[in-house]
């Protein structure tokens, strides 16, 4: 200890000291300067559409008078979507990380296509909407409806989905599928008692951020042209129908000020259904992490 030099010591402790302060306060900022854009938007839609968010924009179909424009189309059509999509793209995306983790071989064949979906989740959406216009709406002639619709935001979350249950499946601790085996349990057995149960926590945090950006996503209902104002409800799978995002994206871009306030209540009723879908998945998910 008495080659080493107290002040050199304290000079380089300082420095690092001063470093450190310096970076936790350049990533305080960046953080605050987020939030407070977000609290700024938020405030902003609020008080834009608070006072066109009553009962009768709930029922009200759209019209070309703001005074009298609702969101029931659009609303009943987002529901109807998300039902479609929830289960085709978790079934899917689950079923193809099983697949990938537990089943397959380690080979550059499969590692290949664990790359290539990796990349599939950083495509930008439109390119999804002109291969569901492509598949489903023409070479399928299933048209501007509820079913081409959604196989194409299934397509969009896919990726995503497979994987956030690709992770978590590899999360799961070896020794409990090889406690499985030991008890003499088969591997279709492990996977559906041992494995899913303790990465359904993780499954479902990646489809709710997944789910989220699906809800949102106005770009490949454009491409497939799905219609932005309607006065009837979709009566089937193949019936024509309008989502949130396109009928707040035809109010946003009307010239008239008043059509600025009706698109920021359709926004309030978008995000209240982003809350309600979420808290529903998150609780699902809390019960299973506390299970298992």
């Amino acid at each position: 200890m008495r080659y080493i030099d107290d002040s050199v010591v304290m000079k380089r402790m300082k420095t690092r000291l001063n470093r450190n302060k310096g970076w936790k306060a350049l990533f305080l900022t960046g953080t605050l300067f987020a939030l407070l854009c977000l609290v700024i938007l938020l405030v902003r839609i609020v008080t834009q559409g608070v006072g066109y968010l009553d009962w009768d924009f709930i029922t009200n179909f759209a019209s070309r008078r703001p005074e009298n424009a609702g969101i029931k189309a659009a609303l009943v059509g987002s529901i109807y979507m998300m039902c479609i999509i929830a289960p085709v793209s978790m079934i899917l995306g689950v079923a193809t990380a099983i697949y990938l983790e537990e089943y397959a071989k380690k080979n550059k064949i499969n590692d290949f296509i664990r790359m290539n979906i990796s990349n599939l989740a950083g495509v930008p959406s439109i390119v999804f909407g002109l291969l569901g216009l492509t598949i489903f709406v023409r070479a399928l002639a299933l048209g501007k409806s509820l079913l081409a619709a959604g196989f194409t935001m299934s397509l969009l979350i896919l990726p995503v989905i497979i994987v956030a249950a690709q992770e978590a499946i590899r999360a799961v601790p070896q020794e409990q599928r090889e406690a499985s085996y030991g008890m003499g349990a088969t591997k279709w057995q492990t996977i559906t008692r041992v494995v899913l149960p303790a990465a359904i926590p993780g499954i479902l945090t990646g489809s709710i951020l997944a789910l989220s950006r699906a809800i949102g996503e106005t770009a490949p209902l454009v491409v497939i042209g799905i219609p932005v104002i309607l006065r009837f409800l979709p009566d089937g799978l193949l019936s024509e129908f309008t989502a949130l995002p396109m009928q707040i994206y035809d109010w946003a871009k009307r010239p008239q000020e008043e059509f600025l306030y009706v698109a920021s209540a359709g926004i309030i009723v978008l995000m209240l259904f982003l809350v309600i879908m979420n808290s529903i998945a998150i609780f699902i998910r809390n019960k299973f992490s506390k299970r298992y």
